[in-house]
């Protein structure tokens, strides 16, 4: 397992991290409090005025969250 992608995010976290990854017009309000603390982790970044997934954080994303491996289990 690679612990570099391995995060124990919120559900806001995880929610604001698929909403990022689509284009601004597309997306939905996220909470900018949620972005800055996925821009901390370094799974997003700012891009003009708008939050955009990182490279990282798509790894995380399509990775998955390691509390949903344990229900699938």
């Amino acid at each position: 397992m690679n612990a570099e992608l391995d995060y124990d995010l919120t559900l806001d976290q995880w929610e604001a991290l698929k909403a990022i990854r689509l284009p601004a017009a597309e997306r939905q309000i996220v909470n900018r409090r949620v972005v800055e603390s996925l821009i901390a982790l370094q799974l997003a970044a700012i891009s003009g005025d708008c939050p955009v997934i990182t490279p990282k954080g798509r790894s995380v994303l399509l990775r998955g969250s390691p509390r949903l491996w344990d229900v699938a289990a």
